[in-house]
Order: structure tokens, then sequence, then C-alpha cells
């Protein structure tokens, strides 16, 4: 690997804050959990004094309904991100060539250039009109992290058949999806779908996602991720949540009802970029104050928010969670913009 790949790839900034004192609108994470997952959790510890099975039947089948697909398609994976790691690292080989949205989620690139390829990066909205030929894998997140815009299903579609004639193998992010009533690509020949329960159900730190894959790349992708690679809670707390059809329902609503207010109220100060994802990225350029400011403000009025400079191509925005209409008004406050409702 280049020296500078390995530079580049030592750190890519998240959001996410650990200070109980502030409410944390820089990390897009559910504030809500599904019914009944600490009393799974507690259950499920009896149960870890033994090793997992290691096929997880009931963790395969509740992804497997989750996303519309056969159980025998789904690969266990800690969390979204390794996932992504296990795909790019089975794929992708030194002096490969990786298609690869921006703005978009840091890790991408990262991946890419642990394994010696380089990331050709193209405009996020119009990756889905590049000719794939001559790359080894397009990534596309969608809905894309942080501008918010989940792709066209059909052209989705379009473009991963346009791959598979090319040999290029589509990974799909749908961290965000599942806030959506869009179908996933799960199961989709030469598509590799990554999953997370980080974001819709609240719950980064169980670390519980999968992939989906078919054919030969589905055997390289179970061959190679690790024994056991989930825990016993993880495996439990997972299922359970995943069958909650009421609890994303309701997820849905509120956030879809709360990022139409947030997105009218902050568009008096912001520009605020179109979104389908439970967060929104405000450009401070129509504003008289800048991001540094907008930041310290915000922290000093106790909400934390996601200086988006650090996504490729963004200069001037942040990025703001969609939480319960309670902490959206806290989050209007801080911000100093007034939310005038009869």
């Amino acid at each position: 690997m280049k020296p500078e790949a390995v530079r580049e790839a030592e750190r890519v900034p998240h959001g996410g804050d650990d200070d109980p004192a502030v409410v944390d609108f820089s990390a897009n994470v559910n504030p809500r959990t599904p019914p009944g997952v600490r009393e799974v959790f507690e259950t499920s510890l009896d149960a870890a004094t033994r090793y997992p099975d290691d096929g997880y039947p009931e963790y395969r089948g509740a992804a497997a309904d989750y996303v519309d697909c056969a159980p025998e398609r789904v690969v266990p994976t800690p969390g979204g991100l390794a996932g992504i790691r296990l795909a790019v690292k089975t794929r992708v080989e030194a002096g490969d060539s990786v298609l690869a949205p921006y703005p978009s989620f840091g890790e991408y690139a990262r991946e890419v250039d642990l394994q010696g390829a380089t990331p050709e990066f193209v405009p996020h909205d119009e990756l889905l009109d590049v000719d794939p030929e001559g790359h080894t894998m397009a990534v596309v997140c969608n809905p894309n992290n942080p501008t918010g815009e989940a792709y066209d299903t059909e052209e989705l579609r379009a473009f991963a058949a346009r791959c598979r004639d090319a040999g290029t193998e589509l990974l799909v992010d749908e961290a965000f999806l599942g806030f959506t009533d869009r179908p996933s690509l799960a199961g989709e020949e030469g598509v590799v779908v990554a999953r997370s329960l980080t974001k819709l159900f609240g719950l980064p730190g169980i670390r519980a996602g999968f992939l989906v894959a078919t054919g030969e790349r589905l055997a390289d992708l179970q061959t190679a991720r690790r024994a056991w690679n989930l825990g016993t809670p993880a495996v439990r707390v997972g299922a359970h949540a995943m069958g909650q059809s009421e609890f994303v329902d309701e997820t849905r609503e509120r956030v879809a009802n709360e990022r139409a207010r947030l997105h009218e109220v902050l568009g008096e100060e912001f520009d605020v970029s179109p979104s389908d994802a439970p967060f929104l990225l405000l450009d401070a350029n129509p504003s008289e104050r800048g991001v540094d400011a907008i930041l310290a403000t915000a922290r000093e009025r106790g909400v934390a928010i996601r200086d988006a400079r650090t996504f490729r191509g963004l200069d001037s925005h942040v990025r703001v969670a969609v939480r319960t209409p309670e902490e959206n008004d806290r989050l209007l406050a801080a911000l100093g913009v007034d939310d005038v409702r009869d």
C-alpha cells in the first residue's frame, strides 16, 4: 500500500458524541429503540455462557424477512462497516479501481485504500450515469450520507444491470434505507448489500449488521467471515428488532414529519438539501455565521451537530440528525432559528 494511502486511511471522522450533557445531533441514530430490547438483551446473557450457533439461523431468518430475500443469502456481520470491509477486501486488489461517491461516507475510500486500490470519486448524483467498465467495484450509499437523497429504485437496478454486464461488482450501503419504504436490492444478482441495525433501531453499541449476496460472491463472503462473528446478545436483540414492523412504521412517520418541519424552518437561514434520510445537510453560506461559530454556539447551548466539512467537497456545511419533536425544538433553539407554530 502506498504511504499516502496509509495516511489517508488512518482515520475517518464520524459523528457521535459521548458527552451525556449534550443532545447528540451529530450521529444519525434513532433516539428510540424497539420495545422489548432490554428484556431480550438481559435474557440472552444466560445463553451467552455457550458458543453461539455459527449458522445463526434465527438472525439470518429475521434479516431475510426484513429485506425480503432468502435466508441462505444473508451473511451476519458485527455491524454494517464490518460488512463493507469484508466485501471490499474479498473483491478488491492492489491496482484496482473503485467508483466511490462524494460527498459520502469516508470509510468507502479508506477501505479501498487499505487494499492498495484507487477510489475514483464521482459526484453522488452522477454516479448512476457513469460507465462501470474497467472498475472492479462501484459503491453506492442509498440514501446518501451526508446529503440524504435516495436513488430512484429503477435507475439503481438499471445501473446494477450495467455493472453486471461490465463485470463490476455493485456494493450498496443501505444503512439508512430502513427509514424509507423503498425496496432493498438484497438478492439482486451481482450486487452485495450492506445493512446495519445501528441507525433505524438506535443500537450503535450492539454491533450487528449483515451482507446479502448471491452466487460465488456469497460463497466468498461466507468463507471469509470470522467464525462466531456475532455475540449472542447481538443475535437475539437484532433478530427481535428486525421483527418490530410497527416500530419501523412509527419511526418512518415521525422522521418524515419532523424532517419536513425542520427543512422548512431551517430553510429560513440555511440552504437545506432535500433528504429521504434521518438527517439534513445545511449549507451555512446564506447565514451570516460561519461553520465554526455555528458549531461552538450549538455546543454552548447543549447540542452537538456534525461538522460536514470533513466530507469531500463540502466547505461550508453542517449536518443535523432528525430526532424527537422535543429534541428538534431544542436544536432549533440552539441554532437560533424560530419555529413559529399556531
